[in-house]
């Protein structure tokens, strides 16, 4: 299973989850198919950090997507603009620097180093960001884990998931089931091109503001 079929699987599943929030908050199941997106794309961000040729343009990349996607991201579950919620770009983007930071040769201060981590959970609560400390475990979870073998790896991120998915609602738990799919990744990336690239990080502004207008225009 490559790179490509993973983004698929985590996009659509993701799809699928804002359909259920935003469309039908009562049915449980989108919200239960919607828990595998995110582990996905956590694997796929660590991935990403480690194969990419310039972490500050995957790290900038991420951020500008973050900003483009609030306005949809609001509109689509508040129905409104404001700082209630910051959307999974944002999560995205303070966990690569949390890795980046840890992992820079360069920075030879270790209290830094020691202090990023908590910073960054006080920054995820601070700005809301999606998935809020959760999102962030998740992220270090599949990068400490890197260099252990495949079956050892997932264990253990299971076993930190698990714990970790206590602090969030009781449908979190299924976010577990992500794991057998990204197990049976082969390390391939799969076609590759900037089309695609950026069609993947577009989908989420675009998804979400097609589903605003829907709800402005038909439900209300």
């Amino acid at each position: 299973m490559n790179v490509l079929i993973l983004k698929i699987i985590a996009l659509s599943t993701m799809i699928i989850d804002h359909y259920g929030a935003i469309f039908h908050s009562g049915t449980e199941i989108y919200r239960i198919i919607g828990r595998l997106s995110f582990p996905i794309y956590c694997f796929l961000l660590v991935e990403g950090y480690f194969h990419t040729s310039n972490v500050k343009k995957y790290a900038l990349r991420l951020l500008i997507f973050a900003f483009i996607s609030e306005i949809p991201f609001d509109l689509a579950f508040f129905n409104e603009v404001g700082f209630i919620h910051q959307n999974i770009f944002f999560t995205l983007f303070l966990g690569l620097m949390t890795i980046y930071i840890i992992d820079n040769k360069s920075i030879n201060l270790k209290y830094v180093k020691y202090a990023i981590i908590p910073i960054s959970c006080i920054l995820a609560i601070i700005l809301a960001v999606d998935y809020n400390i959760i999102g962030i475990i998740y992220i270090l979870s599949f990068y400490y884990t890197k260099k252990y073998t495949k079956l050892k790896r997932f264990s253990v991120i299971g076993l930190i998931m698990a714990v970790t998915n206590f602090g969030a609602y009781i449908l979190q738990q299924f976010s577990l089931l992500a794991l057998p799919i990204v197990y049976f990744h082969n390390g391939k990336l799969g076609p590759k091109n900037k089309f695609l690239q950026v069609s993947f990080y577009a989908a989420y502004p675009l998804h979400l503001l097609l589903f605003y207008v829907i709800k402005s225009r038909f439900l209300f």
